[in-house]
């Protein structure tokens, strides 16, 4: 008995096992059935992603133009060179899907990737499926790819992406910017990825960078374990939508006469750093602007990430005694033909000198101004204008504030002064900071008969063809009344034309221009120890001008901080031929040689037509025509659509063979805009003019272009 209990004890054991078994089994089954959440896990989720293909569809970035339509950022297609390397890529075939000979892979490579021959072959001995052949091999452009596909190498391909691409190199590179490749998580049909997009960091380029970077799309569906898209599942597909074009103020006629003439002072002077722009007059439209230490935004060659004209707030100096004079001249307190004791002047034991120390004696305060004294305006404040009036002058001036252009981080500076030392230094520009777009933005009054007109760089914004925005004139209430504006006038025509004897801006006379202005010098704060620098190079000299006289069209505003020979001489020649240059382009010099051999031509659009009869007509016209290819129809030209004047060079590329033209001689801009309308791969060394170039004139261009360019070489 006690056997046959033990014998059935033992299968009841077992079956109560296998039933708790069975229990856990169906609560599992319950958990995973019913449960949308197992183990942390959202199970829809899963298998749903398991079986959904999804990919980005990428917007095309915005492109930026300037004002004649010309192309000053855009997206390009680049290309990275890999090699596949893993024999299973070939497998049975009779062709050749990987890379067998290496050695000899390596040598056709090396020259074209500027890479040695060791390291390619290094990376092509890699135990990998496939490698990258980097750095030389990313981001190549088109023509270095059919040079590399022309080798028919075979396990050598390429993967295309998109970069940013600024064609003119350094040009406007603080007004432009700049955009790279950064990651960025994105979420795409509820998955979060990682993805390579261009993101502006600089100038247009982050200001507009909502605008120009556009909205990506996707496209997601259901795919079986193949790859392929299900049967009659759903397929969503929401279309990339492309960003804006924007249209910027800038005339590439005049900023690339900036360009070229602040290239030498800053070779021969090497100042810490320059800025200089220029302003249409009557529109605020910024025609060119150009700042130093510049940089290449396909290189990214920055020493600096801030932009002078609205980035760095100084003490400008004597400039600023334009507007001191002006709001003692409004207040109706200003007597100019009384005269005052010139040299020096105590200010609570304080001594103020003028720039001679000795001064000229007994002068009236418009002499004063003629010859920049700083005694003279100290005495304004003292007879004429209270430290209230200056202070509320200066506001409605626009300084102490930001004007609104359309860059990134632009600063407002500062105008604070209290006691009798600072109000005396502030009435000739010192311990006041401003910025370069703020010095444009008040001189716009006088241009405007006391009216003042907001700075703008965005001339227009274009999204799928459709104009979104278009520049209006932003132009304030009455703030000078038009007798001072004429009387403010006529002294900064004294100032350069030296009307009394002894002026110090005579540097900037034109002739045939009546160009009016005023210099300034300035001493230099010590940032780390307080007061002012005092070594003979601690200086910052400025130049504020508009022209002509009775009705200025152009204002132009430059500075220069401390250049290596301690004086302005090369802010002097610099602004005088820019001036001089752009007088001639608008056509305002009044001399009868000058309008003969500067005339205004207006250049249209050539593209279609006949080469021999277009080049017939713009060289009658007196343009030097310089003529790409020997093909019967022009399909590209350089500029178009815009004014030149006599002498000025015109690319025309036509259907035909090109061959390597000579560029000794041309400019940097005239050597890369001809470059880039032929599409031709370059590099750059100098500045200046074009002396050197690697490719023989009437050879066929299937290498890069490497040009030399040095200062003082004329045509």
């Amino acid at each position: 008995m006690k056997t046959r209990s033990i014998k059935w004890k033992t299968p009841m054991i077992v079956f109560c096992i296998f039933l708790v078994f069975i229990c856990i089994l169906f609560l599992q089954y319950l958990y995973l059935s019913l449960s949308p959440n197992v183990y942390g896990i959202n199970m829809q989720e899963f298998a749903s992603n398991r079986n959904t293909y999804s990919s980005t569809l990428h917007a095309k970035r915005g492109t930026i133009y300037d004002s004649q339509g010309d192309v000053l950022a855009t997206d390009v297609s680049s290309y990275t060179v890999i090699a596949y390397l893993d024999e299973s890529r070939t497998g049975s075939s009779t062709t050749l899907y990987h890379v067998k000979d290496k050695e000899g892979t390596a040598k056709a490579l090396a020259p074209l990737l500027n890479m040695k021959e060791e390291t390619i072959l290094e990376l092509l001995n890699k135990k990998a499926y496939q490698v990258e052949l980097g750095p030389g091999g990313r981001g190549i452009t088109e023509i270095l790819k059919k040079q590399i596909e022309d080798l028919n190498l075979p396990g050598i391909d390429f993967i295309e992406s998109y970069k940013r691409y600024y064609p003119n190199g350094d040009f406007a590179s603080y007004i432009i910017g700049y955009a790279k490749k950064n990651e960025v998580e994105v979420i795409i049909d509820d998955v979060t990825k990682t993805e390579v997009v261009i993101q502006g960091e600089l100038g247009i380029e982050v200001e507009y960078d909502e605008i120009l970077k556009g909205i990506n799309g996707y496209v997601s569906y259901q795919q079986d374990r193949y790859g392929y898209k299900i049967p009659d599942t759903p397929e969503e597909n929401v279309p990339a939508v492309d960003g804006s074009d924007i249209y910027l103020t800038i005339d590439a006629n005049i900023q690339r006469v900036i360009e070229a003439e602040v290239n030498k002072v800053v070779d021969e002077y090497e100042p810490e750093w320059l800025t200089i722009s220029v302003m249409d007059a009557k529109t605020g439209d910024i025609l060119g602007s150009v700042s130093e230490p510049s940089f290449d935004p396909n290189k990214l060659n920055l020493t600096n990430y801030e932009n002078p004209l609205t980035s760095f707030v100084y003490e400008p100096g004597s400039v600023m005694k334009i507007f001191t004079y002006m709001c003692a001249m409004e207040k109706g307190t200003y007597k100019g033909d009384d005269t005052y004791k010139s040299g020096s002047i105590d200010i609570e034991g304080t001594k103020i000198y003028d720039w001679n120390k000795t001064g000229w004696g007994e002068i009236t305060y418009d002499h004063g101004f003629e010859m920049s004294s700083n005694v003279g305006t100290v005495n304004i404040m003292q007879n004429f204008l209270t430290k209230d009036d200056l202070k509320e002058c200066l506001t409605n001036y626009g300084f102490g504030s930001t004007t609104g252009i359309e860059l990134p981080r632009e600063l407002s500076g500062s105008l604070v002064f209290n006691y009798p030392v600072e109000v005396a230094a502030a009435s000739y520009g010192q311990g006041i900071t401003i910025t370069p777009i703020q010095q444009l933005q008040a001189l716009s009054i006088i241009a405007n008969d006391g009216y003042m007109v907001k700075p703008n760089i965005v001339s227009k914004i274009v999204s799928n063809g459709e104009v979104t925005y278009e520049r209006t004139v932003e132009k304030s209430d009455r703030i000078v009344s038009h007798d001072t504006i004429e009387q403010i006038k006529q002294l900064m025509y004294n100032a350069v034309n030296d009307v009394e004897g002894g002026a110090i801006g005579t540097a900037y006379m034109i002739e045939g221009l009546d160009v009016i202005g005023k210099t300034g010098t300035a001493e230099i704060y010590d940032e780390e120890n307080g007061g002012y620098l005092t070594g003979w190079l601690d200086q910052l000299y400025s130049f504020s001008g508009m022209f002509p006289k009775d009705d200025p069209e152009i204002i132009i505003f430059a500075s220069i901080k401390r250049p290596n020979n301690g004086s302005n001489i090369g802010l002097k020649t610099m602004t005088h031929s820019i001036m001089e240059s752009i007088a001639k382009y608008k056509g305002l010099l009044s001399s009868k040689e000058n309008s003969e051999n500067n005339k205004k031509i207006e250049v249209a659009n050539y593209i279609n037509l006949n080469t021999l009869d277009v080049v017939k007509d713009l060289e009658n016209k007196g343009l030097k025509v310089i003529t790409l290819g020997d093909g019967n129809k022009i399909i590209d030209q350089y500029p178009k659509n815009t004014t030149l004047v006599t002498n000025d060079k015109i690319f025309l590329l036509t259907n035909g063979n090109i061959k390597m033209p000579s560029l000794i001689g041309y400019s940097r801009l005239e050597a890369t805009s001809l470059l880039n309308l032929i599409g031709a791969d370059y590099e750059i060394e100098g500045y200046g003019f074009v002396t050197e170039q690697s490719i023989k004139v009437g050879e066929i261009i299937s290498d890069k272009i490497k040009l030399k360019l040095e200062q003082n070489i004329k045509e």
